[in-house]
């Protein structure tokens, strides 16, 4: 229940912050007030700033690691494998390869950063439209839907060449193998690249998400005027 009151209380607060983008670009106001093109701007820079923002947090040494809410597990496929060695006395390995899972996100933050930047930046009035038309989780939800393809398919070549340097596939296939041995798990390929790709994209959006909340909460704060226009009139 806590969960979905907070959900709930964020999915309000967008629908206040793209209501205002639309209010601040509508004909009926008086003279003086924000074109489309500048509460689209807005919009942008506000995302901008929360991919830096994610970014400064993610590509750090515990970015992904020490963070509860973005730390990568072990894909499902191998959880059950995971808590039986885990039992068996292999915790050292379990934990090294996750240990390994999130050095090699951290590492690929930076790129990510760039494609997401890209992204915020291509952005039209349409989309900040799409926006406005969308759910109650609107706005972030909408980057996500709208990104998440064409970034996954930028992103994982990085991903891929993150893996190959960080020398996690040799980690990955040892646990495997291990785990075929207890018959814990098939002989088959795990596809650890398409899921750290999208592990990296999901903590994005989640911490990107929490820099729009203190957007939102302080526009005045953020030392940016155009920010302080857009999103104080929530205020």
């Amino acid at each position: 229940m806590p969960h979905q009151n907070n959900k709930s209380q964020r999915s309000r607060r967008t629908t206040n912050a793209l209501l205002a983008l639309f209010l601040l670009s509508s004909p009926v106001f008086a003279a003086g007030t924000l074109s489309n093109e500048e509460a689209v701007d807005g919009l942008k820079q506000a995302l901008a700033q929360s991919v830096t923002v994610a970014t400064s947090k993610l590509a750090t040494g515990n970015g992904f690691l020490g963070n509860a809410g973005v730390r990568i597990p072990l894909p499902r496929s191998l959880q059950k494998a995971e808590g039986a060695m885990r039992r068996f006395g292999m915790k050292k390995q379990a934990d090294a390869l996750i240990i390994a899972m999130n050095r090699t996100a951290e590492a690929a933050a930076p790129e990510a950063m760039l494609l997401l930047v890209d992204a915020v930046r291509k952005m039209t009035v349409a989309d900040a439209k799409g926006i406005l038309a969308g759910d109650d989780d609107a706005a972030t939800e909408y980057f996500r839907a709208a990104t998440s393809g064409p970034l996954a398919e930028k992103l994982l070549p990085i991903v891929r060449k993150e893996i190959a340097q960080s020398g996690l596939l040799n980690q990955l296939n040892e646990f495997i193998r291990r785990g075929v041995k207890l018959g814990l798990v098939t002989e088959k390929e795990v596809d650890v690249e398409n899921y750290l790709t999208q592990k990296i994209l999901d903590g994005y959006f989640l911490m990107m998400a929490e820099e729009e909340r203190a957007i939102r909460n302080d526009p005045i704060g953020q030392g940016n005027k155009l920010l302080q226009e857009v999103f104080g009139a929530l205020k």
